[in-house]
């Protein structure tokens, strides 16, 4: 994994990353062996991910298995591998076990890892390679490989690292084969199983088509979507040629994101991907491999069709700024500049379904260039500091938070606008260091406790310069109406004023289109501009209101809340004069007495209320299609619906995916 000579050691690689990232280490957890428990819990494991190198020293990874025990010890510190394979087109199997044949010369194209630039190196093939059916192969150096075994339905797994000591396949169908591997462990780590989402593996016969290969030329849209769906996948890196490791990465469906796919010659593929490192055991092992030697190989398994990706290329560590700016809200993320990737349809020897969800798992993170048309985020990292200056509690769960905000004195700040967001940095008072698990509050060990949250009030324009940015020596305030759910939120629930909390503003940002009023370029004559909100997901309209109203006649309200938020509904309207005269209130659970004097106060200010769910003819009754913009600000499931009740007509959304 490290190739350290003992247990209290780490290479220079992960010394270096625990440096950036402030932690402190003590001993090297890793057993230089494979104790008798970790191999039972590898032959309890039905599925095992390996990695090695190919015939340019480049990692690969790859997953097999189906069943338990198809990886068991079979002697000390000795695997013995007995699986169903893609022979033909699994890179890990041809890197492990092709050997020299009879051949035409030629010459293959490579990206030179020891050069940087557009430089290329040919490398010239004496022979072919190919893996010979029924022939033993025992490398004289035992090549070095790494595996990780993995149970999904109990989410234990335990890395390996060693070398092959002998191998062979007997072709059983096209393209399939049964590999028979004995592998040598010098390296054992149970690991850290806090993002696994439950699965329950079945066995498979492989039927592997091979559906695109090569560099430089963008993956076909199927494989895109085995990436972008997936809630899991195995990376392999290296360090030098001593030493290899398998991890590992998971969350929620959607966490790896796609930052290109196109053809484009030079240097590396036409596929670049990101994607965040949450916080696990805090070892940093395959991030010091990269450190030292930046190039992983990576293995999506599409667990419902068989399908998988592999990919392999250059990494690039992105840590606090460089991160934010191509994810932002994650402090830690990995990008791949993919120089060979391989697509095999129905190439898995196993399928998987999905059970439980893991609860640790943090929201998505977008790219910076998807939410451009979506959230819009535009953070400017680390611009200020914002002290907790009152608390107004609303309803048991809702609250509002005015903060003063302290611009840097380097920093000249462009003032926000009415709908934009705030993006905080909680991690000083939240963070307590590695925690493996908190089963009775797994939301507390959340990865970075970075948050964005809706600005509900117009920043005041006395702050504000001729030029547009915040006046020299000004503290503005910032106003955030939120709901209790997390660590974050709690935090602030249980502030009672008396101790002083400053946290960092890593930036504000919004959707430029999601700005209801002022843009007379963009707005039709005559347009209506309807809102459609849930909860507090009615904040973007709360600061934009003032200015939207001043349109007479052009906005709409429709808000969607439950019985115990009708406080939100009395405070939001009493505050903003004329905002129920355009609005309807649809509220859902049970009304009672104290519920039902809050509807009279509610209709008191001109809105009319509904006692049920809002539905679709309620959205389409609003303006006149051709003639309206929609701006909606709810929760997955409704957002769904409304897109389909929309479809057609011009649509424009915030995420609350925070």
């Amino acid at each position: 994994m490290g190739g350290q000579v003992n247990s209290e050691q780490w290479h220079p690689g992960e010394r270096a990353m625990h440096q950036l990232l402030h932690v402190t280490q003590h001993g090297n957890p890793t057993h230089h062996s494979l104790p008798p428990q970790h191999g039972y819990r590898v032959a309890e494991s039905p599925l095992v991910a390996f990695g090695a190198l190919d015939r340019y020293g480049r990692p690969w990874a790859t997953v097999w298995g189906g069943e338990k025990g198809f990886c068991r010890p079979i002697a000390k510190s000795v695997l013995g591998v007995g699986a169903s394979v893609d022979v033909k087109f699994d890179p890990v199997l041809r890197g492990l076990l092709e050997v020299s044949v009879e051949g035409s010369e030629g010459a293959i194209d490579v990206s030179d890892s020891e050069k940087d630039g557009d430089e290329r190196v040919m490398w010239m093939e004496e022979d072919v390679k190919e893996v010979v059916d029924n022939l033993v192969v025992k490398p004289e150096d035992r090549t070095i490989m790494a595996g990780l075994s993995i149970d999904l339905e109990t989410r234990d797994r335990v890395k390996l690292a060693g070398r092959m000591v002998v191998g062979s396949v007997s072709r059983t169908s096209p393209g399939v084969a049964d590999l028979q591997m004995v592998f040598q462990v010098e390296e054992a780590l149970g690991n850290c199983p806090k993002y696994l989402n439950k699965k329950v593996i079945v066995p498979h016969t492989p039927k592997p088509m091979l559906m695109s290969e090569g560099r430089g030329i963008p993956l076909p849209r199927d494989a895109i979507d085995v990436i972008q769906k997936a809630d899991m996948f195995f990376i392999a890196s290296k360090n030098g040629s001593d030493s290899m490791d398998v991890n590992h990465r998971g969350g929620a469906p959607g966490f790896v994101r796609v930052l290109r796919n196109e053809k484009e010659g030079g240097e590396g593929g036409g596929l670049s991907i990101v994607y965040p490192e949450y916080s696990g055991n805090r070892l940093y092992q395959t991030l010091g491999n990269l450190q030292q030697d930046p190039y992983a190989g990576l293995v999506f398994p599409g667990f419902d069709t068989g399908d998988v990706v592999y990919v392999t290329g250059r990494t690039t560590i992105l840590v606090g700024e460089k991160a934010t700016d191509i994810m932002p809200r994650a402090k830690l993320a990995i990008k791949i500049d993919v120089t060979e990737a391989r697509f095999v349809k129905e190439g898995l020897s196993f399928r998987g379904v999905l059970g439980e969800r893991s609860p640790y798992n943090p929201a998505i993170r977008k790219l910076a260039v998807e939410q451009q048309h979506d959230v819009g985020v535009d953070i400017d990292t680390g611009i200020g500091i914002a002290t907790l200056a009152r608390k107004e509690i609303i309803t048991p769960s809702i609250s509002r938070y005015i903060l003063r905000l302290t611009p840097n004195k380097d920093t000249r700040l462009r003032a926000w606008r009415p709908g934009h967001h705030v993006t905080l940095d909680f991690a000083g008072e939240l963070d307590r260091g590695y925690s493996h698990m908190r089963d009775d509050d797994p939301q507390s060990l959340n990865d970075d406790f970075v948050r964005t949250f809706t600005v509900s009030r117009p920043l005041d324009l006395r702050d504000v310069d001729v030029e547009g940015f915040i006046r020299c020596g000004a503290s503005p305030e910032v106003e955030i109406t939120v709901r209790r759910h997390g660590p974050v939120t709690a935090f602030l629930e249980r502030w009672d004023g008396r101790r002083r909390v400053e946290v960092p503003v890593l930036g504000f940002g919004g959707a430029e289109g999601f700005v209801m009023a002022g843009d007379k370029d963009k707005d039709a004559e005559g347009e209506v501009k309807v809102v459609v909100a849930a909860g507090v997901g009615v904040t973007p309209l709360l600061a934009q209101a003032e200015g939207a109203l001043r349109e007479v006649g052009r906005l709409r309200a429709l808000w969607s809340l439950r019985a115990e938020d009708l406080p939100l509904a009395v405070d939001v309207l009493g505050r903003i004069e004329g905002l129920g005269e355009v609005m309807k209130v649809f509220v859902t659970g049970g009304i009672g007495d104290e519920e039902r004097g809050l509807v009279d106060v509610v209709q008191g200010f001109g809105a009319r209320v509904f006692e049920r769910r809002m539905e679709r003819a309620d959205v389409l009754a609003e303006g006149r299609k051709g003639n309206r913009r929609f701006y909606c600000c709810t929760g997955p499931q409704m957002m769904r619906l409304l897109l389909k009740w929309t479809e057609g007509e011009e649509v424009l959304y915030e995420s609350f995916e925070y």
